[in-house]
């Protein structure tokens, strides 16, 4: 009776909580790599595509702040309170524990009383840009699962972008971008992700939605991560088959999800106003006192945990896989090339695993790039297995996608291929031809798309002039901001300061005192040469 009881009220708190949840907690499958099942052989494994469960991964990260000693506190200063702008009685001392603000405050447990947080030095070297990256780092791959979420404790800033990074922080590439006037800002128009499709999803947008100024119920900012899995698994991600279909089928989309650092710039504090209070500074700073990054180790579907030992996080692989990501074949298991495990076909998935190895050629002729072979018997050929320094091909050969062959080089030599460094704003793909040149997008030159063509100039790649001081002049006394934008005298308005204020509004009459043409101008000489020809030829 008591169990049957039990039954129930467990059955009913289901029913409940999945009401209450708008997004399931666990998206079922993939959490065994293996199981035994009995055949006509007799007992065997059966293999399956598998992950770790998601977590919280801000225990595992480690933090860094560019400038170093941007932090408040040393020496100790004084800042205002975010109630009361005014009330500038607040103290940073990093000296003292109760009054310091460190970076590990960003990761603390929230819900304390007062709040702990980390706080910036205050903007009191304005105008110098005040201006704060925050970098988290895994040293491991990972994949995001659940929205990033930042709380500032002070007012959200102006101005940020997030980055991300798939190579451990070489190389960076926007996310989003936050700002309180997008196009002023970034020149970007503002978007939320409400405005995205699936067909859009991997657009990069700026939005204004988390940047305003200093209101103490406005101090959160996302980026949605769940917001955009549900253009494929429905509002409240019921059809999660569909998104790891698509995630399985989609390069792109599955490495948009990736990362192994993130970067989060802070460009401009919160102002709350046009002008910056140049009396009051104090009242300008980042105060941050929690991030929330969900997610879990990428493990290339080969293995369900993931191990955090010496400061490290690492995939213990199954299916004959190894290496932190499981992304290579274990040694005498080469027998086909390596491959990720697939989402595909729902629910288990396929495993890829990685199988005895069906013959080693001891003369592997790789050129010095890989010691193992393998021979395929579909094709009655030899491949090299694993070829190394950035070489790939049949013989390791050919240079990796991203690389291009070193002239000066032989095809034994470790150097053999060069890394393209195609500047990842200024160029089309990451790719290069055999010469090293990238492949530039309008308006940029250069061998790495890294210079702008006449016309151009470079703001977050290479943009078309809007003035200059050669061919577009501002007019009517304007001045060129950056090959930006024109800086027009109050009376004038217009790309170029071309056209009077006062027309927009429709009161350029003679009352207004604004648009009366200059003299000799064809509006006043049309009406004299009316007159002129009623009256008649002159005589002389």
């Amino acid at each position: 009776m008591y169990l049957s009881r039990f039954l129930s009220i467990h059955a009913l708190w289901v029913t409940v909580s999945s009401v209450m949840q708008p997004y399931p907690l666990v998206w079922g499958h993939y959490d065994v790599c293996k199981t035994q099942i009995y055949t006509e052989e007799g007992k065997v494994w059966d293999y399956m595509a598998c992950q770790p469960e998601s977590t919280d991964m801000t225990k595992y990260l480690k933090v860094k702040l560019d400038p170093p000693d941007i932090t408040c506190g040393d020496p100790p200063e004084t800042f205002c309170a975010m109630g009361n702008p005014y009330m500038c009685n607040n103290e940073c001392d990093a000296s003292t524990p109760e009054l310091a603000h460190p970076p590990e405050l960003m990761f603390d447990f929230e819900g304390r009383h007062p709040s702990t947080f980390w706080q910036s030095a205050t903007w009191k070297e304005y105008p110098k840009p005040l201006q704060v990256n925050i970098t988290l780092s895994w040293s491991k791959t990972i994949e995001l699962t659940d929205n990033i979420v930042i709380t500032f404790e002070s007012g959200r800033p102006d101005q940020m972008i997030l980055e991300k990074s798939l190579d451990y922080g070489r190389t960076w590439q926007p996310y989003q971008y936050y700002a309180t006037d997008c196009l002023d800002a970034f020149h970007m128009d503002p978007k939320s992700v409400k405005d995205l499709s699936q067909h859009t999803v991997l657009e990069i947008i700026c939005t204004e939605e988390y940047s305003t100024g200093y209101m103490t119920n406005s101090k959160i900012i996302h980026f949605e991560i769940k917001d955009r899995f549900a253009f494929f698994a429905g509002p409240w991600l019921r059809n999660m088959a569909s998104l790891y279909g698509q995630l399985d089928t989609t390069k792109k989309l599955r490495d948009f999800f990736t990362v192994t650092d993130l970067r989060i710039r802070l460009l401009r504090p919160a102002v709350g106003e046009i002008f910056v209070d140049e009396l009051h500074l104090a009242r300008y700073f980042y105060a941050i006192s929690d991030i929330k990054v969900h997610g879990r180790c990428k493990c290339n579907l080969h293995a369900t945990v993931c191990v955090y030992d010496n400061s490290k996080l690492t995939c213990e692989c199954e299916h004959n896989t190894t290496g932190p990501d499981c992304g290579k074949c274990k040694k005498n298991y080469q027998g086909r090339p390596w491959s990720p495990g697939s989402y595909l076909p729902i629910p288990k998935g396929t495993a890829n695993t990685c199988i005895p190895s069906i013959s080693s050629i001891g003369n592997c002729e790789c050129f010095g790039h890989s010691n193992r072979c393998s021979y395929i018997d579909l094709l009655n050929t030899v491949i090299c297995v694993s070829c190394k320094h950035n070489t790939r091909g049949q013989h390791c050969e050919l240079c990796r996608l991203g690389y291009f062959r070193n002239a000066s080089a032989q095809l034994d030599d470790e150097n053999v291929c060069i890394e393209c460094y195609c500047n990842p704003l200024g160029s089309v793909h990451d790719r290069c031809n055999g010469s090293g040149f990238c492949e530039c997008k309008t308006g940029t030159t250069g061998p790495k798309c890294d210079e702008c063509l006449p016309g151009n100039s470079w703001h977050y790649g290479c943009q078309p002039n809007v003035c200059d001081n050669e061919l577009l002049h501002c007019q009517n006394g304007g001045t060129c901001h950056n090959n930006v934008r024109c800086l027009c005298p109050a009376a004038y308005t217009g790309i170029l300061c071309e056209k009077l204020r006062c027309e927009e509004a429709g009161s350029c009459g003679s009352d207004s005192g604004q648009g009366a043409p200059p003299r000799g101008s064809p509006a006043l000489l049309l009406p004299l040469a009316a007159l002129l020809g009623t009256a008649g030829p002159l005589g002389i």
